[in-house]
C-alpha cells in the first residue's frame, strides 16, 4: 500500500509532502503491493493512544466484562484510536482485581479492536475531599502491597496509578511502584506545592486531568501545576472537550509546558457514543445533556466527558493548538509514557501502520490498523 497526496505528519518537521508506505503491519521505505490510496487534501497522522479513559457505547472498563471491553475496543478503533489504556475507578480490591485479571485476559486473547498497551488504575489511592466523581466509599490510603496484588492479577499490565501525594505512606508508594513498572500520577489531591514536589522528586511523573481535582494554581499557592512545571520530566494530561477545561486554559498549559510534556486523553464514560439519559457509574449515576455529564445527585459535579480522543484533538486545534501539537499530545506522548513508543505513536519506518486520515477540517476519514483498512460501519 502506498498513500499518496496527503499531509504527512513528522515528528522533528512538521507535516510534510511525502508517501506512507507499508504492504503488511510494518512501515516500510516503499511498497511493492501496487496498490494505491490517494490522500490528497487530507492530514496522514499516527494512530492515537487514549491513556485515560473509562468507557463508551454503554460500557465500562470497571464492569470488567470481556464482551463490553471488546465493544469498548472496537469503538475506540473506529474512533481513530488505535491504542488504548483504559482507567479504573475507585472500588473495592475484589473489582479491582477482576478489572485487572478482564484486561490480561484480553490482552492474551488479541481479540481485535484497537490495541489494549496497559491499564491505568485512577482510583483508589485518592483524597476524600478531591475524590470528584469516584466513590468514596473505596477510597483507599495508598498501599503497595495492594497496587503488587493487582499488578500481579493484570500480568503487568498496570502502566498508571493516580495518587493524592499527601496520603500517609505516599512517598513510599511511589516509590515501590516504580519498581513494579507503574507511572504514577499525581491527582484527585489536595497536595500543595511542596508536597506534589516531594512526590516529584519521589519519582512520580505525571498529572491527572490537570486543573480537575486539585488545588488551583494561583501566584502564592502553585499547587500540583506548579510543581509539574518546575519538575521538566513531568508530563500532564488535560482534557480538551470544551466543557472540563477553558480554551484560554487549553492553550495557556500548551504554552507553559511545551506540546511534547502535554497529554491530550478523554476521560470519557460509557455515555460517549450513547444519546442523552442517566447511566450506571462506579456504584453511583451520572446524567448527560450533549457534551456534559455530571453526578445524578450534584448536577455541579462533572464526571468525566463524553467525547472520544480525536474529538478532543480536533477541539484542542478549534481552540488554536497547532494541528502538529495537537497530534504530537494525543499520540507521541502517550505512547511515550506506555513505554510503546518504539514500536507505535508516529510514522517513522519500521514501525507498525497504525494511522488515521483526516480531511481539511480534521474530519475522520479512514483508519488503517495494522496494515489494513479498518471496516468503521455506517
Amino acid at each position: 500500500m502506498r498513500i499518496t497526496g496527503g499531509q504527512v505528519f513528522d515528528l522533528e518537521q512538521g507535516f510534510v509532502s511525502r508517501d506512507v508506505c507499508f504492504d503488511g503491519e510494518k512501515l516500510e521505505q516503499s511498497s511493492a503491493g501496487g496498490k494505491t490510496y490517494d490522500a490528497s487534501g487530507c492530514y496522514v497522522i499516527p494512530g492515537l493512544t487514549d491513556l485515560h479513559f473509562h468507557g463508551c457505547v454503554g460500557e465500562d472498563f470497571s464492569d470488567a466484562t470481556p464482551d463490553g471491553l471488546q465493544k469498548m475496543a472496537d469503538y475506540e478503533l473506529s474512533r481513530g484510536v488505535t491504542q488504548i489504556c483504559p482507567a479504573g475507578m475507585t472500588l473495592g480490591e475484589d473489582q479491582l482485581t477482576r478489572i485487572c485479571q478482564n484486561a490480561a485476559a484480553h490482552r492474551a486473547k488479541n481479540p481485535g479492536g484497537a490495541e489494549l498497551v496497559g491499564l491505568h488504575l485512577e482510583g483508589p489511592f485518592l483524597c476524600k475531599a478531591k475524590k470528584g466523581a469516584q466513590n468514596e466509599a473505596f477510597l483507599h490510603d495508598p498501599d503497595p502491597a495492594m497496587l503488587h496484588r493487582l499488578q500481579q492479577a493484570a500480568q503487568g499490565m498496570v502502566k498508571l496509578v493516580t495518587l493524592a501525594a499527601e496520603q500517609p505512606g505516599a512517598l513510599e508508594f511511589i516509590r515501590s511502584a516504580r519498581e513494579d513498572g507503574i507511572t504514577v500520577s499525581l491527582g484527585h489531591t489536595t497536595a500543595d506545592y511542596d508536597t506534589a514536589c516531594a512526590a516529584y522528586e519521589a519519582g512520580a511523573r505525571q498529572a491527572t486531568h490537570l486543573f480537575n481535582a486539585m488545588p488551583p494554581f494561583t501566584h502564592r499557592a502553585p499547587g500540583v501545576v506548579g510543581a509539574a512545571f518546575d519538575h521538566p520530566q513531568v508530563k500532564v494530561e488535560l482534557i480538551s472537550d470544551g466543557v472540563h477545561i477553558h480554551p484560554s486554559v487549553v492553550r495557556a498549559v500548551f504554552q507553559l509546558f511545551g506540546a511534547h510534556r502535554v497529554i491530550l486523553i478523554s476521560d470519557s464514560l460509557r455515555a460517549t457514543g450513547m444519546p442523552d439519559g442517566r447511566y450506571p457509574f462506579g456504584g453511583q449515576e451520572i446524567e448527560v445533556h450533549g457534551n456534559r455529564a455530571t453526578m445524578a445527585d450534584d448536577p455541579n459535579t462533572l464526571a468525566g466527558s463524553v467525547s472520544d480522543l480525536m474529538a478532543c484533538m480536533r477541539s484542542a486545534v478549534s481552540f488554536g493548538i497547532p494541528l502538529h501539537d495537537a497530534v504530537r499530545a494525543a499520540a507521541v506522548n502517550p505512547a511515550q509514557v506506555l513505554g510503546i513508543f518504539d514500536r507505535l505513536g508516529s510514522l517513522d519506518v519500521g514501525k507498525t501502520a497504525n494511522l488515521a486520515i483526516l480531511d481539511q477540517d480534521l474530519n475522520l476519514k479512514d483508519v488503517f490498523f495494522r496494515g489494513q483498512l479498518v471496516d468503521r460501519g455506517a
